[in-house]
């Protein structure tokens, strides 16, 4: 940015803590005007809160928030908008039973004698359509039209309401390279004409390819901010990933060392070949041994979640083949992962995982029931067996059985988890983050469990944001990036430097 020209927004000092823990402390950032200026940090960094302080949700305990030299406190979305401060989410957040320029004009209809004056809403609507080279039909259902269309028609809106600063967040996580191309096609359009804007995204191509300024936070602190042309990608995973050497990130939770896996893990239990789905997954190939460790590396958003959810169900692939102990199977919903014989603990205990209102008991046998179908109603004596059984071999700590799950520690719920799974003997288990959010004890004892089951032949796929645990617990380990394979590794071949180098550099 040439000298003397001053920033569109800027905050200084942001601090903002939730029930006395810190999500953001002392956070400063600058918007100038005709630069996109790129977000970025890992899980937990603070992004979403700063993005919420900026648009009125949150008021920051501390620091202040200057556009055009100004202070300014807005107290809600609407009033940031009234500000100029636009923001488009990932999801959409419009109607899609109403036509595009009713969405682009929402409660701010053009009026003609008390009457909403459709064909002047029409035409204003098709021309800041045609500002962004988008030449769709306004009268249509937004329904009608694909995500990035939809994306088109809100950052259209927010220019309706002459918006200073337009903050996209994660706008491309689920649209596919050419909606890609044609959003920072826009973007281009927009800071030629002087707007600042805000990208938030996790995608290291995407970040390169249209940023002029990066700003990175890691565990809510300014790490720093840097001229995209400055900062190799090595640099920037190095600073978003910041030092391990914590045992709070794992580097204790299990030991200094995993014992190598000298079991015999020559048979395939699972195997996909050009496993993908649109806008979500690039195609890959996967091959999954009985008595192994399998582990998912790689950044927020790489595609380590979305590779589980295909081959648990939860999501539907639209290419390629996921055969199971040499059998074709066509997983359309978890299901039918359970009857193949595959466990799957979310990432998301308490959305996707733990039901809170049950006991753990019933938590316990949830999956177990599910595979027996609701007329084959377990005995309640063999759903106490199995209870007391997982309890006492895991160590749950709880009252007892009948004790509700939200009770528990979010490590003893992990484990309640763990147990539902245990008790259909899954062949393959899927553990997507089961060690985030507790402590290191509770870590240290559900990584035993996962090793010890492995070393019996349960074949596990390991999913960590933690790379040194990943790098620690797996016998063959994948590397993703930006939703694509970037190669596959034995133990021992990468280590915590070479690792990130692999995540930096080009996938093939």
């Amino acid at each position: 940015m040439p000298a003397g020209v001053a920033p569109t927004l800027a905050l200084n000092g942001i601090s903002k803590a939730f029930g006395g823990v810190k999500a953001l402390s002392d956070v400063a950032l600058r918007l100038y005007p005709g630069e996109v200026h790129t977000l970025m940090g890992q899980n937990g960094a603070g992004k979403s809160t700063l993005i919420k302080v900026l648009t009125g949700v949150y008021t920051p305990d501390r620091g202040q928030i200057l556009l055009h030299g100004q202070p300014v406190q807005p107290g809600s979305t609407l009033e940031a908008q009234g500000l100029g401060i636009s923001t488009v989410y990932q999801e959409v957040n419009l109607c899609a039973n109403l036509s595009v320029a009713e969405n682009i004009f929402i409660g701010r209809y053009p009026k003609k004698y008390g009457a909403i004056d459709w064909k002047a809403m029409e035409l204003q609507a098709q021309r800041l359509l045609n500002d962004l080279q988008i030449r769709i039909d306004v009268t249509a259902p937004l329904s009608r039209y694909p995500l990035a269309i939809q994306q088109m028609v809100a950052i259209s809106r927010a220019l309706s309401i002459s918006a200073k600063v337009l903050i996209l967040d994660e706008p491309t996580s689920s649209l596919d390279d050419a909606e890609v191309k044609l959003l920072f096609d826009v973007l281009r359009k927009l800071r030629e004409q002087g707007m600042a804007i805000l990208f938030v995204t996790h995608f290291l191509e995407q970040t390169y390819e249209i940023s002029d300024r990066i700003t990175v936070l890691r565990n809510g602190v300014l790490e720093g901010e840097y001229l995209a042309s400055q900062l190799s990608r090595l640099d920037l995973v190095n600073k978003m990933v910041g030092a391990q050497t914590s045992p709070l990130q794992g580097l204790d939770a299990i030991g200094d060392h995993v014992e190598p896996n000298t079991a015999d893990n020559s048979g395939t239990v699972l195997q996909a070949r050009g496993l993908g789905r649109r806008g979500v997954l690039a195609p890959l190939d996967l091959d999954l041994h009985s008595g192994e460790v399998f582990g998912l590396c790689g950044l927020l958003g790489s595609g380590r979640t979305e590779v589980a959810r295909l081959l648990f169900g939860a999501d539907k692939a639209d290419s390629g083949t996921i055969q199971i102990k040499g059998k074709i199977e066509k997983l359309l919903s978890p299901r039918d992962a359970i009857a193949a014989g595959i466990g799957f603990c979310s990432e998301d205990r308490k959305k996707e995982g733990a039901i809170l209102e049950l006991s753990v008991r019933e938590n316990i046998i949830l999956a177990l029931q599910a595979r027996a179908g609701l007329l084959r109603v377990i005995p309640r004596k063999r759903q106490q067996a199995l209870a007391n059984d997982y309890i006492k071999w895991l160590g749950i700590k709880t009252p007892d059985i009948e004790t509700p799950i939200s009770s528990l520690s979010g490590g003893n719920q992990q484990k309640t988890l763990l147990a539902r799974w245990l008790a259909v003997n899954p062949a393959m288990l899927i553990l997507d983050e089961p060690t985030r959010g507790i402590d290191v004890r509770a870590k240290q004892e559900i990584m035993d469990y996962v090793i010890a089951l492995c070393r019996k032949g349960m074949t596990i796929l390991f999913i960590s944001s933690e790379i040194s645990e990943v790098l620690r617990v797996s016998d063959r380990m994948l590397v993703l990036r930006d939703r694509k394979a970037c190669g596959e590794y034995r133990r021992g071949e990468l280590d915590d430097d070479s690792v990130l180098e692999v995540i930096a550099g080009e996938c093939q």
